[in-house]
């Protein structure tokens, strides 16, 4: 018994001087904890010290503590070093430093609580059919959720139709920025990509009805390209197709337009300097220039769309030279007086005809031969 009593005096006295020797500790913790608050007029104080302004980041603090040591270290060399001053410095720069710290923490713990947040929203919205409406616009009954969504969409409408008129003034004030020929490229290829998504949708749908179903070669093979192997037999399957079919190349379409303007230019020539007199009076020759002005910018004009040809034709044989202007009057001048010529000796010619086989007279022969050899010239 005595021996129990003496050992629970020994533990106990041990417990106290254990006690007694961690009250320095604790008041130097105590100490500790009650120096890390500051009031926030010294707060002010200390951010003065190192010339920031409260809301800064951790980087501006250590770089104002940096250019500050610099200048009051005692070990700097610099002529305004100071030990007092330095110490001070250094005491604001831990307390700023922690601050700002314990300041980004709490910002980092406040986001992370409201995303918390938000997605504990997201699985405690109610899933109702009318709450999934309107766009997610609004809150109160549907009623009340279909009048806010109808503001919200004359308030859109407002917005888009700003933006428009914005757009519309800079692409009229600046025709060639490049914003305004974004926008346009953009728009275009938006319409494109909607245009092709209508035809194939209404393709899918005949394809459905069963409007195909009537053609004739329907689930026939084509037929393979049997000739030359070193052509790929689908892009000769392709082109067969499209010739079938009445397409035509659009450099084929050009070049039949510039054949059939300068023929049409070449005609109007003739036609124009066979309405004058030969020869010419001044007022005459005052109406030559001017149509000869005119042909000028046509065959300008023309050459213009022989530049576009020339780009576009696959072959190099084919592309064209450029048309000239006083070339093209010399010409049509040659080719009305050939007709004058002809004229002349198709009237003093005398003709006449044979009773039994009505042969012409050699005159008519040589009218009709001259005709037929300016019409040719026409024609080259």
């Amino acid at each position: 018994m005595m021996a129990q009593l003496l050992g629970s005096h020994l533990i106990l006295a041990a417990m106290i001087r254990h006690r007694i020797n961690m009250l320095p500790s604790l008041g130097v913790v105590r100490s500790r904890m009650m120096s890390t608050h500051k009031s926030p007029k010294k707060m002010r104080e200390y951010y003065r010290r190192l010339n920031l302004e409260e809301g800064c980041s951790a980087d501006d603090v250590r770089e104002s503590f940096r250019k500050l040591a610099k200048q009051y270290h005692p070990d700097s060399g610099s002529p305004t070093a100071d030990s007092a001053t330095f110490i001070k410095i250094e005491e604001a720069y831990r307390a700023v430093r922690s601050h700002v710290m314990q300041e980004a923490d709490a910002r980092r713990k406040k986001m992370e609580d409201a995303e918390d947040e938000e997605e504990d929203s997201k699985y405690k919205a109610p899933q109702h059919r009318h709450y999934l409406s309107f766009e997610g616009i609004g809150f109160g009954t549907p009623s009340q959720r279909e009048k806010q969504y109808r503001q919200f969409r004359a308030d859109r409408a407002a917005e888009q139709v700003l933006e428009y008129q914005k757009q519309k003034l800079h692409s009229q004030y600046f025709p060639e920025g490049l914003t305004v020929k974004d926008v346009r490229q953009s728009k275009e290829q938006k319409i494109t990509q909607a245009i092709e998504r209508l035809v194939e949708d209404l393709i899918q749908e005949s394809m459905a009805r069963g409007d195909f179903d009537n053609l004739s070669g329907k689930g026939k093979p084509l037929q393979k390209f049997a000739g030359c192997s070193y052509i790929d037999p689908m892009t000769h399957n392709l082109n067969r197709i499209l010739i079938d079919n009445g397409y035509q190349p659009e450099w084929i379409l050009m070049q039949k337009e510039i054949k059939d303007t300068i023929d049409q230019l070449r005609a109007s020539m003739v036609a124009s300097r066979k309405k004058l007199g030969n020869p010419m009076t001044p007022t005459e020759q005052k109406q030559w220039d001017q149509a000869c002005e005119q042909f000028r910018e046509d065959i300008r004009k023309l050459n213009k769309r022989v530049n576009d040809f020339n780009l576009i034709v696959p072959l190099l044989t084919r592309q064209k030279v450029h048309f000239d202007a006083q070339k093209e009057i010399a010409r049509a001048q040659e080719t009305y007086e050939a007709l004058i010529k002809s004229k002349e000796v198709s009237e003093g010619s005398p003709s006449s005809i044979d009773q039994g086989e009505g042969e012409r007279t050699p005159g008519v022969k040589t009218g009709f031969f001259n005709w037929m050899n300016m019409w040719k010239f026409i024609k080259t």
